[in-house]
């Protein structure tokens, strides 16, 4: 039994270095690891299949997209979103038709009664006694037609349904996967990389760990080094290069038309479905927590 700093278990108070030491080795808490190289995608990958783009196009919220990919993607929402407002008019017909159908019973029932009301007035002979028939009749859970309400199990015609779901009326607008906003195929620019041409380099363009450069300061790009796209040419910068260069004079540099400031979008880094680069690096797992 050591008795020394941190590993000292002699003492009579549960110190936090201990719980915090035996929540870690029994799985308990929070457990805290911080996401490696493989979860996160690079920066010229297309949000949706995860490759590097072949010929990419970027949103105006800065994320990049393969064309085909994200084409495929929109004629496939369209379809989902033509069926499902199909089913919601369907649903919506059949909630009218059985509006209908509850007021004509409405009116029925008012006219029955109505009926019946009228021929109470006409005197009739009381009986002073009534037969058990009629008083079995009466309360009879399947007299006067009952039994078509009335729930059977073992009758496929009688078998209860449980109720739909009511739909919701479906967005008419395509949204983007990663933003959530509406998505337009107008909306998109095409984006142009800057190769990096190494001669002693003769790997494939997507073997290699450096691909593309600044198209002004020929700077490596990268998932650490911030990025935009110029909308005017589809150029990629550096921010660096936005910041010290092109703010000063707002004049697209490689084509030199005039700029403004929606005109410059920031690549959106990484970040797959499960895990984003440059504000989250870090997986949580909540477990139940050891009381001391």
């Amino acid at each position: 039994m050591t008795r020394h700093a941190r590993n000292c278990t002699a003492g009579a108070v549960y110190t936090y270095h201990e719980k915090k030491k035996d929540n870690k080795a029994g799985g308990y808490g929070t457990i805290q690891n911080r996401i490696g190289k493989d979860s996160v995608k690079d920066f010229d990958c297309c949000c949706l299949t995860l490759q590097p783009c072949r010929n990419p196009v970027i949103t105006p919220n800065g994320y990049i997209y393969d064309k085909e990919a994200i084409f495929e993607y929109i004629i496939h929402q369209k379809k989902e979103i033509t069926r499902r407002m199909k089913e919601y008019e369907k649903q919506q017909k059949k909630e009218t038709d059985r509006m209908a159908e509850l007021a004509r019973a409405e009116e029925e029932a008012k006219a029955q009664k109505f009926m019946e009301l009228e021929k109470s007035i006409v005197s009739k002979p009381i009986a002073s006694t009534s037969t058990d028939s009629a008083s079995t009749s009466s309360i009879s859970n399947i007299s006067n037609g009952r039994e078509k309400l009335l729930p059977s199990f073992w009758i496929p015609a009688l078998t209860p349904d449980s109720e739909k779901v009511k739909m919701k009326k479906p967005e008419k607008s395509v949204l983007c996967p990663m933003s959530g906003k509406p998505l337009k195929a107008k909306d998109f620019i095409d984006v142009h990389f800057t190769e990096v041409k190494d001669p002693s380099d003769k790997k494939a363009l997507i073997a290699r760990k450096v691909r593309y450069m600044c198209s002004v300061t020929h700077d490596i790009l990268g998932n650490s080094v911030p990025a935009a796209v110029l909308r005017t040419s589809g150029n990629v910068v550096t921010m660096e290069c936005v910041e010290k260069l092109i703010k000063k004079d707002m004049i697209d540099p490689t084509n030199g038309q005039s700029l403004k400031e929606e005109d410059v979008i920031p690549i959106q880094r990484g970040g797959t479905g499960y895990a984003s680069t440059n504000e989250k690096l870090d997986a949580k797992l909540k477990k139940p927590v050891m009381m001391a």
